[in-house]
């Protein structure tokens, strides 16, 4: 088990790292319980579950941010609640009230503190909530019990380079289905993107591309990431699918370059053969916060947007205003933040 003395903040990754307490809560005969802090980062579960046989879970990422001033920053954790409750509906599990979402998150980020990445250091602790279908159980309908558990992890940049330009392929697979369960946050559409990324990666690129599922003529995300474009006359777009994940951090931007920028900010669709309309280019999540796109690979034709080496002018703005907003050196919107120390 790594300790936080084994930590080195700058290097950090995005990867497994066991931390002291998680929380965890069991609904069974219609109620939740009180739910509580263990030591234990191992789950208990019949073999039986709905989640091991039929992809009943579903899965939530946020962070908490040290600031400045030594405060503990959660970003717009009710949400995660929200988008939370809808996958769980969508699967037919329980929701999570939000103020027992929220406060869980709390006890969390307090129980591992030591692990909160130091202000400056450009890291931060990931939450990841996550609910799965449990209980003895053979037939393909819900699971008779769920656990609700959320740990925490200290991360750095999901993809190597923090803030510099990737370059992406578009892939020939589907990430999700039309009127499937692309809009809702599951396992099995991230199990369905681990072979087009690995050959994404094998090639040289950061991650895949995936275009609508119906048309194939439409960006819809890049890897595990929203997409986002900055068009030649100064336009903020974002695609507009019914089979994308709502992001939360695309929301935060689609806000931002609005309210912030003055930028004319729209979902909208992504042409893939149109990219020539885009100055510059990014995928922006929890995890990836911002990462600039250098450009796309599309069959045999690779679109450069502003440099393969260089952040361009507006991205950088707007990942100066989200991270100056989630460490506190910015004045952030009203309820997108929350102290939590």
């Amino acid at each position: 088990m790594m300790t936080v003395k084994d930590i080195d903040w700058r290097t950090l990754g995005f990867g497994y790292i066991r931390t002291d307490l998680r929380y965890l809560s069991h609904w069974r005969e219609g109620a939740w319980d009180a739910g509580t802090l263990t030591e234990d980062n191992r789950l208990h579960i019949s073999e039986g579950s709905a989640a091991l046989h039929y992809g009943q879970q579903c899965f939530e990422g946020l962070k908490a941010y040290r600031c400045r001033d030594g405060s503990v920053n959660l970003f717009r954790p009710d949400q995660n609640a929200a988008r939370m409750a809808r996958s769980c509906a969508r699967l037919l599990m329980p929701t999570v009230p939000t103020e027992t979402f929220i406060e869980a998150c709390r006890q969390v980020v307090l129980a591992n503190l030591d692990y909160l990445p130091p202000y400056g250091t450009g890291g931060a602790l990931y939450l990841r909530p996550f609910m799965i279908g449990v209980g003895d159980n053979l037939g393909v309908h819900s699971a008779p019990e769920f656990l609700f558990s959320i740990f925490c992890v200290p991360v750095g940049a999901y993809f190597k380079g923090g803030l510099t330009p990737t370059n992406f392929v578009v892939s020939r697979y589907d990430r999700a289905a039309p009127n499937g369960t692309g809009a809702a946050k599951v396992g099995g559409n991230y199990a369905a993107s681990l072979l087009p990324g690995r050959e994404a990666k094998a090639r040289g690129f950061g991650d895949a591309i995936y275009l609508d599922p119906e048309t194939h003529t439409k960006i819809e995300e890049v890897g595990s990431a929203n997409f986002f474009g900055i068009t030649r006359d100064g336009r903020f777009v974002t695609p507009r699918s019914p089979s994308i994940l709502p992001g939360i951090t695309r929301a935060s931007l689609l806000h931002l370059a609005r309210e912030r920028l003055g930028l004319d900010a729209r979902e909208d669709d992504v042409y893939v053969d149109r990219l020539g309309e885009f100055s510059e280019a990014g995928a922006c999540g929890t995890a990836a916060v911002i990462t600039p796109i250098g450009g796309i690979q599309n069959g045999d034709h690779f679109h450069v947007f502003y440099s393969e080496t260089e952040v361009g002018p507006v991205t950088r703005r707007l990942y100066d205003e989200l991270t100056g907003i989630q460490f506190g050196d910015r004045e952030a919107p009203e309820g997108w933040t929350l102290k939590v120390q």
